[in-house]
């Protein structure tokens, strides 16, 4: 099956227990990447216990304490995913975890199967997650880079946001890293990272976007989505790409991406037939509505 529906999670269909969105490796049926959406009331608590998986505590909006080994480690977290990047935690398999909140809030859960477990557990300041600005006019985002090579160590995980102005696209020129390959000379290309797509979209429930997803004809997937908020796409493999953020919509969506590489790699390779758009971004400006400051609710 390659089509839409078993690649679309809409809000609420995945939920599981305490949690809203509940994706692991087996109910995507693929190897490494995981994510869970977890809603605590005021001065509610929820344990988790990492497994063979290590994870971020990644605060979506509210505060929380996590306590795993005898260590806090305290969150200030957001006010929303418009509002700024956000401190965070790590959490390395096999551990244990409180998650608990006085004021209650919403909170991601990113994981990545790993045999590594060779990372302590600790926090993640939110000074120290680069905030990039990518793309320009039209393709015009912003980047929060939390757990990436060369900003945040850890064994398999990789996680970052995506903030995108109404009317612009991002995940743009699509690209594809669902292959291991190397270049003539022998220099890594392309690595392979299964891949999900978390989205929030600003305003009221009226508010959505779109998102593409394409194979090839060795690997068929065929997936162009609306998305609203809460809503999840998987990516096994395939190009990915535009995510569309309608006009009058700010549009949010958390990447997680795991897979085999045992060096962590994120290494991409455009559709040829939309690579050239790159080219066009020196000639035009970043769109002043970025960086995202405050609150963005129209």
């Amino acid at each position: 099956m390659s089509g839409t529906s078993k690649y679309h999670l809409p809000a609420g269909s995945s939920a599981d227990g305490p949690y809203d969105l509940l994706v692991t490796p087996e109910s995507a049926g693929w190897g490494y990447s995981g994510l869970r959406i977890l809603t605590l009331r005021p001065g509610g608590a929820h344990a988790l216990s990492t497994g063979d998986s290590e994870f971020l505590v990644l605060p979506l909006t509210g505060s929380c304490t996590v306590t795993t080994d005898g260590t806090a480690f305290e969150l200030a977290g957001r006010t929303g995913v418009f509002a700024s990047a956000t401190d965070f935690a790590y959490l390395p398999s096999r551990s244990e975890a409180l998650i608990s909140s006085a004021s209650g809030g919403r909170f991601a859960l990113p994981s990545a199967r790993t045999e590594q477990g060779g990372q302590p557990a600790r926090y993640g300041r939110k000074e120290d997650v680069p905030v990039e600005l990518r793309g320009a006019g039209a393709c015009s985002r912003q980047v929060n880079n939390y757990c990436l090579p060369g900003t945040f160590d850890a064994d398999q995980l990789l996680v970052c946001e995506v903030l995108t102005p109404g009317g612009n696209w991002s995940s743009y020129p699509p690209h594809k890293h669902d292959e291991a390959r190397t270049g003539a000379d022998g220099t890594p290309v392309e690595s392979e990272l299964e891949e999900i797509y978390y989205f929030e979209v600003s305003g009221d429930e009226n508010g959505f976007g779109y998102q593409r997803v394409y194979g090839t004809p060795e690997r068929p997937i065929d997936v162009l989505a609306e998305i609203r908020s809460g809503d999840t796409v998987l990516i096994p493999h395939g190009w990915h790409g535009p995510s569309i953020a309608a006009p009058g919509y700010d549009l949010y969506y958390l990447n997680v991406m795991a897979g085999p590489g045992q060096d962590r790699a994120w290494l991409i390779c455009d559709d040829p037939a939309h690579g050239w758009v790159r080219g066009t971004w020196d000639a035009q400006d970043v769109d002043d509505r970025l960086p995202f400051e405050g609150p963005h609710e129209r």
